[in-house]
């Protein structure tokens, strides 16, 4: 695929089909073309929302364990790349095998040649359900779940070590998400993005009008890459802003990366920059709830809060709604 090789027919259809809903009637794959279409632009957008996850989980020490990983509902298998480019151990492991799921055989065929492309010593293959997976992948299929799809997710998540998931930032599909947060807590320890394994603020009432999602940050230079711009402009896509949802979970009996401090909390959303303060939705295992940071407080941190490579997960405290004080847990995002 090349920029000149775009067919807008094709990509309008696909989108069409994701913002009304009706992608999840069917398979919407209907060729080769579709996914490699989809893979080029769409896809690759998933893929940097992806990253600003990834890059945080590696930062704080943390890896899949050693196993086979499956990617659940691959479409172009996006997802199973991205995990594999931050930790390409995993791609020249002989143990190792990336499976792949989709209800559409003609997305499991193009993300098996894809992968084999991108890692030419990995073991790629359709999952036949008899290998047992150590870490499940998921990536924007929280809106196509019906009955029978999620009672088969969470069969398979019975037996798994480690779960990454990934959705889009709206306030739906981050309340679906922390349902299946509440669904499987007692069962896995959190890592991301919650700094705590308490139940999720975002249910308590005062917090209707509030949703759980995030900011990744596009890569350098895509602005003044004038084919992105324009895909950008006729997709009706802002390339500026990347929300998500976001669920990590590994099985309660493995050894924790890291000890949490009590004091650990994490910014949700996007905050809002004043010149004296700035007002930012924090969740802690005191629960959700809306703070802010006087300008004194953290000078350099305050004016660029608003940026989605400024720190998110922090040590910090905070009375009567004001934070007195705040550490980040990880210096710097990439």
């Amino acid at each position: 695929m090349t920029w000149d090789d775009l067919n807008w027919k094709i990509l309008d259809r696909l989108r069409d089909g994701f913002l009304s809903g009706t992608a999840a009637d069917g398979p919407y794959w209907k060729s080769p073309d579709d996914l490699a279409h989809y893979d080029f632009t769409y896809a690759e957008r998933i893929g940097w929302k992806w990253d600003h996850v990834l890059d945080e989980l590696r930062l704080r020490g943390w890896a899949p364990p050693p196993g086979d990983l499956l990617d659940w509902g691959c479409g172009s298998g996006i997802a199973g790349r991205r995990v594999l480019d931050q930790w390409p151990k995993f791609a020249t492991d002989s143990a190792t095998t990336l499976h792949l799921l989709d209800h559409s055989l003609l997305a499991e065929g193009f993300a098996a040649k894809r992968a084999r492309g991108s890692f030419p010593d990995l073991r790629v293959k359709s999952w036949d359900r008899t290998t047992r997976i150590t870490t499940l992948l998921v990536s924007h299929v929280i809106s196509e779940l019906g009955d029978e799809s999620s009672d088969d997710l969470e069969e398979i998540m019975e037996s798994v070590d480690a779960i990454i998931w990934l959705e889009p930032g709206t306030s739906t599909d981050a309340r679906k998400l922390v349902e299946w947060r509440e669904r499987l807590r007692n069962r896995f320890r959190v890592i991301y993005p919650c700094p705590h394994q308490e139940t999720c603020g975002m249910l308590r009432p005062q917090n209707d009008r509030h949703w759980c999602h995030h900011f990744a940050r596009p890569p350098a230079g895509i602005f003044a890459d004038s084919n992105w711009v324009r895909f950008g402009q006729r997709a009706g896509i802002d390339l500026r802003s990347l929300p998500y949802s976001a669920l990590v979970l590994e099985r309660a009996n493995r050894p924790p990366i890291e000890n949490r401090p009590p004091d650990l909390g994490r910014v949700v959303g996007r905050p809002k920059v004043f010149k004296p303060y700035t007002r930012l939705l924090g969740c802690d295992v005191g629960g959700v709830q809306e703070l802010t940071l006087p300008k004194r407080t953290a000078p350099a941190l305050a004016k660029k809060f608003d940026r989605p490579n400024t720190p998110r997960l922090f040590q910090w405290r905070h009375v009567a709604g004001e934070l007195q004080s705040l550490e980040p847990v990880i210096k710097e995002s990439h």
